[in-house]
C-alpha cells in the first residue's frame, strides 16, 4: 500500500511555483540536439553533458543517441510534462517530466525518448512519421515543442507543399498520439512561429516568422525587403481557441520570433524579440501586456528596447550584407529568469549575449555584456583566447536559480551558411550570473565540436523555458 501511495504522489520536478522551482536542486545534466551538418548520410543526435561541477566529467558529452533517419534537423524540443500539470482547471498529478519530445524542422518527423531510469542511458522509444503529422493535423515542419496542463502542444510553421498556413497540435502525453489541430477559429494568422501562454488568464500568444519556402533555404532578400515576413503577434483565448487580437509592429519590423511570457502567472505582460529593421539593420525587443480589468482589458506591444547594426567592413561580411556596410545584432533567441528579473538576449551577428534587468519590463537596464564569436568580430572564448570563433550567442538557456546560463551558437542549417559562409564551427558555453547583475564565462566549461552543431539546450529536471506555471 504504502509503494501504491508514494507512486501517485506528484513528480518532485514539478513544482507549484516559479519561487519553488529556484529552490529545487541544481542540475547535473543538460540535453543538447546536435545539427548535422554535413549532408553526407549521418543523422542528427541528442548529446548528453555532464554539468555537474563535481564530477570529473564536468563539460564533456557522456552519452549520445543518432536518430535513425538523416535530414531531421532537431529543433525546439521539450518535456511531455511539467509543472503545468499542477493547474487546477486541468490536473495531472500523476505524470512524469519524463519523454523529450523532439521535432525534425526539415524532415517534419518526431522523436520520443526515455529518460528513465537513468537519463545518461536515455532511450529512442517512439517516431512519429511525416505523413502521420500531416494526415492527422494538415501541418508540417513541426518547430517547437512545450508542455501544457492537458497535452503536449506543437507548432508546426507550414503545410506539406511549403506554404500556409501554420498552426499548433496537440498530443497525447503518455500515448503520443496526435489529437490533431489545436485552433477551432484561426482569425487572419497565417505566418507561424512560436507560441506561448497566460495560463491563469486563459491566453496564448503567437508570433510570426515565414512558411517553410519563405525560411527553408535562408533569407530571401526580396521578401525581406518588401516586409513579408512576420510581423505581428495575436492573441487568443486559450479555452476556446479562437483568434481574438492582432498586435501588429508594423512592416518594418521583421521576424518576430522567441515569446518569453512572464512566470509569476498573476503578471500579464511578456517579451518577445525582434530580428530585424528595415530602416536600420537594428534588432528590437517588445514588451505585450494587457491594460484596464478583466470587463474592459485590451492587450497591447510596445518597443522597449533598440540594439543597434554595427558598422563594418563590406569584405568582412557575407555576399547578402555587403550592401549595408553593417553587421546585424540578429536576435535570434531571448530568456527569461524564473523570477522575472534578468532578459537575456542574443545577438547572433554581432556576437554578443546582452543582459537587462526587466525588474521594470518598460524600462529595461543593461546589466551585463559577454561577446563570443560574431560575423565580423569572432570573438574568442577565454580560456582559448588564440582561437577566433564563428556562428555567435543563439540558443541560450537559463537554470532554475538564475545562476547558470547555456549558450549553443547554431541556428539553422541555411541560415548558418548563409551567414557565416566558412560553416559554423559548433561550440557550448556556461556562463555563472552574479545575482545581482553581471555574468562571466565559466573556463571550464566550453564545449567544441568538430563536425556537429548545437541547438537547444534543456536541463535535467526542468529550466526556465521548460515550464508554465498556475501559483505564483
Amino acid at each position: 500500500m504504502a509503494t501504491r501511495r508514494t507512486a501517485l504522489l506528484p513528480d518532485p520536478t514539478f513544482y507549484p511555483s516559479p519561487k519553488m522551482a529556484m529552490q529545487a536542486t541544481p542540475e547535473k545534466l543538460a540535453f543538447v540536439t546536435l545539427l548535422n551538418a554535413a549532408q553526407d548520410g549521418s543523422s542528427d543526435a541528442l548529446a548528453f553533458i555532464d554539468v555537474d561541477p563535481l564530477s570529473q566529467s564536468y563539460g564533456k558529452i557522456v552519452g549520445e543517441i543518432r536518430m535513425p533517419v538523416a535530414g531531421d534537423e532537431l529543433h525546439h524540443f521539450g518535456w511531455n510534462a511539467c509543472s503545468s500539470c499542477l493547474c487546477p482547471y486541468s490536473p495531472h498529478p500523476h505524470m512524469e517530466r519524463r519523454y523529450l519530445v523532439i521535432p525534425g524542422l526539415r524532415s517534419s518527423r518526431i522523436h520520443i525518448i526515455d529518460t528513465k531510469p537513468d537519463p545518461r542511458n536515455a532511450r529512442l522509444i517512439k517516431v512519429i512519421e511525416p505523413e502521420t503529422v500531416l494526415q492527422r493535423t494538415g501541418y508540417s515542419r513541426p518547430h517547437t515543442s512545450h508542455c501544457g496542463p492537458d497535452g503536449i502542444y506543437i507548432n508546426a510553421i507550414g503545410a506539406a507543399d511549403g506554404g500556409g498556413p501554420g498552426g499548433i497540435f496537440v498530443m497525447d502525453p503518455e500515448t503520443f498520439e496526435i489529437k490533431g489541430r489545436w485552433e477551432e477559429d484561426r482569425g487572419p494568422q497565417y505566418l507561424a512561429y512560436d507560441f506561448w501562454w497566460h495560463l491563469g488568464h486563459d491566453t496564448m500568444i503567437t508570433s510570426e516568422w515565414g512558411t517553410p519556402n519563405m525560411v527553408e533555404n535562408g533569407v530571401n532578400p526580396e521578401l525581406l525587403l518588401a516586409g513579408k515576413y512576420g510581423h505581428a503577434l495575436h492573441v487568443w483565448n486559450l479555452r476556446t481557441r479562437r483568434h481574438q487580437q492582432v498586435l501588429d509592429l508594423g512592416p518594418e519590423y521583421q521576424m518576430v520570433l522567441e515569446l518569453r511570457p512572464a512566470h509569476d502567472p498573476n503578471k500579464t505582460y511578456g517579451f518577445v524579440g525582434v530580428v530585424t529593421s528595415l530602416k536600420d539593420l537594428s534588432s528590437s525587443i517588445w514588451v505585450w501586456h494587457r491594460e484596464g480589468t478583466n470587463g474592459s482589458s485590451s492587450w497591447k506591444v510596445r518597443k522597449v528596447i533598440d540594439i543597434p547594426a554595427e558598422a563594418a567592413d563590406p569584405e568582412q561580411l557575407p555576399p547578402l550584407l555587403q550592401g549595408f556596410k553593417a553587421v546585424p545584432p540578429l536576435v535570434t533567441d531571448i530568456n527569461l529568469s524564473l523570477d522575472d528579473r534578468f532578459l537575456y538576449v542574443s545577438c547572433w551577428g554581432t556576437g554578443e549575449l546582452l543582459q537587462y534587468d526587466v525588474s521594470n519590463p518598460f524600462q529595461p537596464v543593461q546589466t551585463g555584456s559577454v561577446k563570443l564569436g560574431g560575423i565580423v568580430r569572432r570573438q574568442a572564448h577565454t580560456n582559448d583566447p588564440d582561437v577566433p570563433l564563428n556562428g555567435g550567442p543563439q540558443m541560450v538557456e537559463i537554470s532554475r536559480d538564475g545562476r547558470r546560463v547555456y549558450l549553443t551558437n547554431s541556428l539553422y542549417r541555411s541560415w548558418d551558411e548563409q551567414f557565416y559562409p566558412d560553416g559554423v564551427r559548433g561550440w557550448l558555453a556556461k556562463l555563472d550570473i552574479n545575482p545581482n547583475g553581471g555574468m562571466r564565462l565559466d573556463p571550464k566549461l566550453f564545449l567544441q565540436l568538430d563536425s556537429m552543431r548545437p541547438h537547444q539546450v534543456r536541463l535535467e529536471g526542468g529550466d526556465s523555458s521548460s515550464d508554465s506555471f498556475c501559483f505564483s
